[in-house]
């Protein structure tokens, strides 16, 4: 099975000019944990998540209405293609300790596929049952 196949392709996405303040209420609206942030030509130049937010806003104290998307998002990129193989995109989530991965075709944001996405599925449950186990792993050593 391929990521096409899983992906969501309605994403939400942020630009990277837009004000802090709108990430987090587009955050809290779409009830999600991450925003892919594109540059003005629309590809993908980073993500922002409610833990930057916490951290690079709310525990620095600066104010989520003038600083820019730009200025607190997450720069490296971990990426997948969509016909890459829906295991490889659980092995890239457990390598890289995510649970979601944007899909770029040509530089351009083209879906989303989560951990949740690969266990709906028959063929990717037990492969998302291990990249949880890798995400996890360093939360449950002693």
């Amino acid at each position: 099975m391929k990521v096409r196949d899983i992906m969501t392709t309605h994403v939400v996405r942020i630009g990277s000019e837009e004000p802090v303040e709108a990430a987090a209420r587009a955050l809290t609206h779409y009830n999600v944990g991450m925003l892919p942030v594109c540059g003005p030509d629309g590809r993908l130049c980073g993500v922002v998540t409610d833990r930057d937010l916490v951290t690079r806003i709310l525990s620095a104290g600066r104010s989520a209405k003038e600083v820019k998307v730009k200025d607190v998002m997450t720069g490296r990129l971990v990426t997948i293609g969509p016909d890459a193989h829906a295991s490889s995109a659980a092995g890239i989530m457990g390598k890289e300790q995510v649970r979601r991965l944007p899909v770029v075709e040509n530089g351009k944001l083209c879906g989303m596929v989560t951990l949740g996405d690969l266990a709906a599925t028959e063929e990717g449950n037990l492969d998302a049952a291990d990249a949880l186990m890798e995400i996890t792993s360093n939360i449950c050593k002693k």
